[in-house]
């Protein structure tokens, strides 16, 4: 084990510096609402392609969709994906355009907001040029249950065509203490198996390592959680691959896509809020649930559906709110 944790770690000099100073220089650094980053992309139809294929949203094909298809929900994860050189990677893989100062550079998916323009006419579509303008937000330390200290990092990608802004999406990252080869982290035993729970409208998913290596490819993510057993289990913890969070959102709004609106690509809805709460698997079986929350004679243009993601230990490991 020590001989492995030699191999995938670097030691860093900055070990004392506390989650406020890491806040503070972060803050320092880029500024609360001033572009980190602006980056113009035409939006390419074999990419879109790509990932309906391995979502099994559609059958194999060297057909990618036509020009002017619009970029169903979510699915503008596959575009604007690192442009970071390797060596410039943080020692877990992941992009560290915005990280904090070391030793908080353990960055995971917490959650965030996406807001669509409800103007179909202002949606994004295959072969527009469109602009990501990419803004920090705030960035708080906190306090972990065991004492420890971690960051919570907001950060704002906006993507806009002719248009006008035709996507918010507001993302919040935590960003813990690099783990030490002195100190690795145990592996979790695996839980019992319960019953996955039932619901309104559900999905259920079992993803294989071939589905979480093309995730990663696609989004350009190096983020090893999702493709080194060697890392997951020696060096983080996890008993094996983790599942991408926002592969599970794509996968919310696909199932609130083919219910609420026929699986139509042009369905967009206002807004959804999503948490992650606990890690997801691969080989693991888990459900997805739906389920349309409104008041009675509300209009449908104004539905609420709660979204909820299980797996198969009765643990909960993502919650959503969609507003449409």
């Amino acid at each position: 084990m020590a001989h492995v944790a030699r191999r995938l770690f670097s030691t860093s000099a900055c070990r004392r510096t506390s989650a406020k100073e890491a806040s503070t220089e972060l803050l320092a650094r880029f500024g609360i609402g001033k572009p980190v980053s602006i980056r113009k992309q035409v939006l390419d139809a074999n990419q879109l392609h790509l990932l309906s294929i391995t979502l099994n949203r559609g059958p194999s094909s060297n057909n990618p969709p036509s020009y002017g298809t619009p970029i169903p929900a979510g699915y503008h994860l596959v575009y604007f994906t690192p442009s970071i050189v390797e060596s410039e990677l943080g020692l877990d893989g992941t992009d560290r355009t915005v990280n904090p100062l070391a030793p908080y550079t353990r960055r995971m998916w917490a959650g965030g907001e996406l807001t669509w323009v409800q103007d179909i006419n202002a949606v994004l579509r295959v072969g527009q040029e469109v602009r990501e303008t990419t803004k920090l937000l705030s960035a708080e330390p906190k306090k972990l249950k065991n004492g420890g200290e971690m960051l919570v990092v907001g950060v704002e990608k906006t993507f806009e065509n002719d248009q006008g802004i035709a996507l918010v999406d507001r993302r919040s990252w935590v960003f813990q203490k690099e783990i030490t080869p002195e100190d690795p982290v145990t592996p979790l035993a695996r839980p019992e198996e319960k019953a996955l729970p039932t619901g309104e409208h559900t999905r259920d998913f079992c993803q294989p390592d071939v589905t979480l290596f093309r995730f990663s490819a696609l989004t350009f993510n190096g983020h090893k959680i999702h493709f080194s057993p060697e890392w997951c289990r020696q060096v983080e913890g996890h008993r094996t691959c983790v599942v991408h969070g926002p592969l599970n959102l794509v996968n919310i709004l696909d199932l609130w896509r083919d219910t609420a609106r026929g699986g139509s690509p042009e369905a967009f809805p206002k807004s959804i809020a999503y948490r992650a709460m606990s890690p997801l698997y691969m080989g693991e079986p888990y459900r997805v649930l739906l389920k349309k929350d409104g008041v009675n004679g509300q209009a449908e243009a104004a539905a609420k559906w709660n979204a909820d993601i299980w797996d198969s230990y009765g643990k909960q490991s993502m919650k959503g709110t969609i507003y449409a």
